[in-house]
Order: C-alpha cells, then sequence, then structure tokens
C-alpha cells in the first residue's frame, strides 16, 4: 500500500542535505510568494518537497542542474516535475548530449522536448514552450517511449492511453531516484 502524503511529514529547510541545499539556493526565492528559499521550501506541501528532493538528485546526477536558473512551480501529484526558467544553454546542451534524444519528445502545445534514452523506466523528459522567456518543464515519465519495444509499449498502453501520470511515491519507488537510497 502506498503512503499517503499525510503520512509523511514534511521537511524543514534545516533538515535538507547541506549539498542539496546549496543546489536550491536562489533557485526557490520568489516560489509562490516566498521572500527566501527557505520560507518557499517550507511552504511547501510533501508532495511538492520530494519532488524537488527527486529532481535536484536526478539532474544533479545527470550534470544538468545547472541549466535550472530559476523553479517557477513544482508538481508531485498528478505528474513529477517543474517548469522552471532555464540557462540559455539548456538547448545546445541537450541536444549535444548522447543520453538525449528529441525522438517522441515533443507535446503538441509545445515548442519542442527531449527525452532521456538509456532507460527503461523512470525517465526525465524535458518540454519547452517558445516565448520571452522560454518556459521550460522537466517531469518524469513512468515508462520510456525510446528505450525498447516493451517500455515502447508500457508507455502508450499506461500513460499515452491510459493516462497514468506516476507521483513522487511511484518515481521514489525506483531506488536510482530515491536521495534516501544514494
Amino acid at each position: 500500500m502506498a503512503e499517503s502524503a499525510a503520512e509523511v511529514a514534511p521537511i524543514l529547510w534545516k533538515d535538507v542535505p547541506a549539498e542539496t541545499r546549496e543546489d536550491l539556493t536562489g533557485k526557490l526565492r520568489g516560489l509562490w510568494g516566498a521572500p527566501t528559499d527557505e520560507a518557499a521550501f517550507n511552504a511547501c506541501a510533501v508532495d511538492k518537497q520530494q519532488t524537488l528532493l527527486l529532481m535536484v538528485s536526478r539532474l544533479r546526477e545527470k550534470r544538468l542542474w545547472q541549466v535550472v536558473k530559476r523553479i517557477d512551480n513544482v508538481y508531485g501529484e498528478g505528474g513529477v516535475g517543474l517548469e522552471f526558467l532555464a540557462w540559455p544553454f539548456i538547448h545546445s546542451t541537450l541536444a549535444a548530449r548522447r543520453d538525449f534524444t528529441r525522438f517522441f519528445a515533443n507535446h503538441k502545445e509545445c515548442a519542442g522536448g527531449f527525452y532521456e534514452k538509456g532507460r527503461a523506466d523512470a525517465v526525465l523528459h524535458f518540454l519547452y514552450v517558445d516565448g520571452k522567456p522560454q518556459k521550460w518543464y522537466v517531469h518524469f515519465d513512468l515508462y520510456s517511449p525510446v528505450h525498447s519495444p516493451v517500455s515502447i509499449y508500457n508507455h502508450v498502453r499506461y500513460e499515452h492511453f491510459g493516462k497514468l501520470t506516476p507521483d513522487w511515491r511511484v518515481i521514489q519507488k525506483h531506488p536510482k531516484h530515491n536521495p534516501l537510497h544514494q
């Protein structure tokens, strides 16, 4: 049985590992009107706090955390991801990476996107919408539409037709993505 958000205690900024606090410093200020990174983190619901921890951990592991300039929104229920303002080099960085592809990565309402390659599940999916400034999003897809025939089938069956959007609990079950298992 999955834990409900009510069964998981909120985390205080002071209890977040120092390296993670350092990674988040300067990126949360202003989120939902919070004057500081600490105030923004402490005001987040448990699902959003868990999403932040998962995203920092995974993007740091992929050496992509530096492309995030400021976090504008966080979601952990009905999907696990971020809306963020990116540094200008994000597109060229992702386009140059062998572990990301544009194949199947776009959505109708977006200008483009990138999928993480080399993983069957809990894959990163970046999307962007043109504008001034350009809006970027990154979320976890439970199954990869570019990894293997089995993962493509699972992605289409569960996420495309089944409208499954994993929450933070589902992504956290993957040991590689759980910052508590590192």
